[in-house]
């Protein structure tokens, strides 16, 4: 079985890029584009692992990211911080919140591939 991914961007042609790279890695990735509906389809969907812009419409990613964290059903799901802020306070809040990784835009696929499959026990 695929293991699941949700990313929460609201920039809908980079949702869209990094979806075909991680379909075409054969996850089954989900898409939000706001911190609300990401937060929800998080709780529904129970993913394996998300992908969390910081900047976004309704809540911002570490909002999220908290709530997520201090949720027992959803602490374990690893979080990847995935944002142009490269500020190392934005970095160190997000690892605060429990965020395990932090990507910064524009990033290298590659990389972003194998934090999420070591993330994932692959």
């Amino acid at each position: 079985m695929a293991k699941r991914i949700l990313i929460v961007d609201d920039e809908v042609q980079l949702v869209e890029m990094v979806k075909m790279r991680l379909e075409a890695a054969g996850y089954e990735v989900i898409s939000a584009y706001d911190g609300q509906d990401g937060f929800d389809k998080a709780k529904k969907d129970q993913p394996h692992l998300i992908i969390l812009d910081l900047m976004l419409p309704k809540m911002d990613g570490y909002k999220v990211c908290g709530l997520l964290k201090n949720d027992a059903r959803y602490s374990k799901i690893p979080i990847i911080m995935f944002t142009a802020r490269a500020q190392e306070e934005d970095e160190r809040l997000g690892k605060d919140l429990g965020a395990e990784e932090y990507v910064t835009k524009p990033f290298d696929p590659k990389i972003l591939l194998s934090k999420i499959k070591e993330l994932l026990g692959e």
